[in-house]
């Protein structure tokens, strides 16, 4: 019986080697393989081990042979004994050599979810698996495997693949999922669990968005829209188009991680802990074009068809309403009607320039319903770029009526950021102090020749060369300048002391510089403090 059979694969020779080689056949196999590959002088060659049953070091031996004169030559489909050998004899760093996998059937499993790239499935009570849409999939696992790994040791809670399978034609990975809900399945079956919903999911975005990724070590996602913006040249008007591409172009690299897919299907809750999950399309940039994909999941894409959400989600679309503004309000720290409408305009137009594009390169133009849907969305679109200046809004500002009420919701929001650069204790209990004081001033003062409550807009930046926090503090209050009064004199006793006066005196003597201007209607108070 002969233990080598010839097949071809591309165009690249694929040598099947059978049953055993060992001491007694190795003279025998390798004379069957030259002849098998007759005066070939390719580079490449696969060995296909799927029904070789034992390899001993005279079979070895006939591998080093064909790796001196093919030097692109790789192992497939190796049984787990035979990889054994293979490994400790060093043969995995010489050349190319890949498991066999175990094949996993799907029939009659559960969906779990179903993404761009593939669908997840129960096949037991402690175990899903991905199946990839690709059948030559081996590539993207191991790309999602790299990156949910990287996820994990910089703080994302995430899982990761214990197995590589076969599932029909396809590769499928595997993942221990015990006891493990997804976000979506959480709310659609206990809508009052939404509020710590959106509370988690908010707390670990914020998270993935802090997190800076070594440059190259994962795609950078502004590369992939200016693709979208430069597509969408060819389907609006000029002007439009321009604009649209212009807006692309002006967000800057940024290297900090986004999940490029954040929904709460792609959130599990198992045992207590949150993970996250369809890790392929982590990637770096602006956040802008994470909240873009956001508004697409809940909003976007079930725009024209209500049901659209429900089928992919699992829950109506008044639910995913109130958990897109509410996931906004929390992320942004505000509920200021005037700054959400800002972002989520911005997101939008991320958002549809996606979907138009995608729509278009499935053949929507060829299907009336779609076609209505693409008219829609390009209507908005042109709306919004006739709006919009710039996709870039910032997170570390805040816009709060004027009322002492608010002043807890202030200093949460400044600790929040003094948090990530690490402040020291005491310099934290004198930002926080000069907070009170400048925010009280204003919700006291600066409107109060007026029948409003007018707004306050703080604004945390850190600064660093040296390490630095610098806060702004702005309002259309009447004109004031805290720093035009003299100082209290501090060695008077307290008979003597005229009341008031302490508060922009401790600010001034707690802050490293404290600076006051009037501008464009505006009352701009500026403190720097170093840490």
């Amino acid at each position: 019986m002969s233990n080598v059979i010839l097949k071809q694969a591309d165009g690249t020779p694929v040598i099947g080697l059978i049953g055993r080689i060992d001491s007694n056949n190795a003279p025998a196999v390798e004379a069957e393989i030259q002849q098998a590959l007759g005066s070939t002088e390719r580079d490449e060659l696969v060995i296909d081990a799927e029904e070789l049953e034992y390899i001993s070091s005279a079979g070895l031996r006939v591998i080093l042979h064909l790796r001196k004169t093919h030097k692109e030559l790789s192992i497939i489909n190796v049984k787990p004994e035979v990889y054994e050998v293979l490994d400790m004899t060093g043969f995995t760093e010489m050349m190319p050599v890949r498991k066999a996998y175990r094949q996993v059937s799907i029939e009659g499993c559960e969906v779990i979810g179903k993404g761009a790239n593939g669908t997840l499935y129960r096949i037991d009570k402690d175990n899903v698996v991905k199946v990839y849409h690709d059948a030559d999939a081996l590539e993207d696992i191991q790309h999602e495997r790299e990156t949910a790994r990287l996820a994990l040791v910089l703080g994302i809670p995430t899982a990761i693949s214990y197995d590589v399978v076969r599932v029909g034609d396809s590769y499928g990975s595997v993942f221990e999922f015990l006891n493990a809900r997804s976000f979506s399945k959480l709310i659609a079956e206990e809508p009052d669990k939404l509020d710590w919903c959106v509370q988690e999911y908010v707390e670990l975005l914020k998270k993935i968005h802090d997190t800076r990724v070594k440059k190259g070590a994962l795609p950078d996602m502004r590369d992939t829209a200016l693709g979208w913006a430069k597509f969408m040249k060819d389907y609006l008007p000029e002007a439009y188009g321009d604009k649209l591409l212009r807006l692309f172009e002006a967000v800057p690299e940024d290297l900090h991680m986004i999940h490029g897919d954040y929904h709460t299907k792609n959130l599990v809750l198992q045992n207590d802990e949150v993970l996250l999950i369809d890790m392929d399309t982590l990637a770096v940039g602006n956040r802008i074009f994470e909240l873009g994909s956001m508004f697409n999941a809940y909003i976007g894409f079930s725009e024209m068809d209500h049901e659209e959400v429900k089928r992919f989600q699992g829950f109506d679309q008044e639910t995913a309403n109130v958990f897109w503004r509410k996931s906004l309000e929390l992320y942004l720290g505000t509920t200021d009607e005037e700054k959400i409408r800002e972002v989520e305009d911005k997101a939008r137009i991320v958002g549809y320039t996606r979907m138009i594009r995608r729509s278009i390169r499935r053949h929507g133009l060829e299907i009336e319903a779609k076609r209505i849907e693409i008219d829609h969305w390009k209507a908005e679109l042109m709306d919004l770029l006739d709006r919009y200046d710039t996709l870039l809004f910032s997170v570390n500002e805040l816009t709060v009526e004027a009322k002492k009420e608010n002043l807890q919701q202030v200093i949460d929001f400044v600790d929040e950021r003094l948090e990530k650069t690490e402040c020291p204790m005491k310099a934290e209990m004198q930002i926080d102090m000069a907070v009170e004081e400048i925010f009280v001033n204003i919700a006291s003062y600066a409107y109060a020749n007026e029948d409003r409550i007018g707004k306050a807009v703080i604004r945390v930046e850190t600064l660093e060369d040296p390490l630095r926090v610098v806060l702004t503090f702005m309002d259309n209050g009447m004109p004031y300048d805290p720093l035009a009064k003299e100082d209290p004199d501090v060695t008077l006793s307290a008979d003597q002391r005229e009341i008031g006066g302490l508060g922009i005196f401790l600010v001034k003597n707690t802050m490293d510089d404290v600076a006051y201007e009037y501008k464009d209607g505006k009352n701009i108070l500026t403190i720097r403090k170093n840490l």
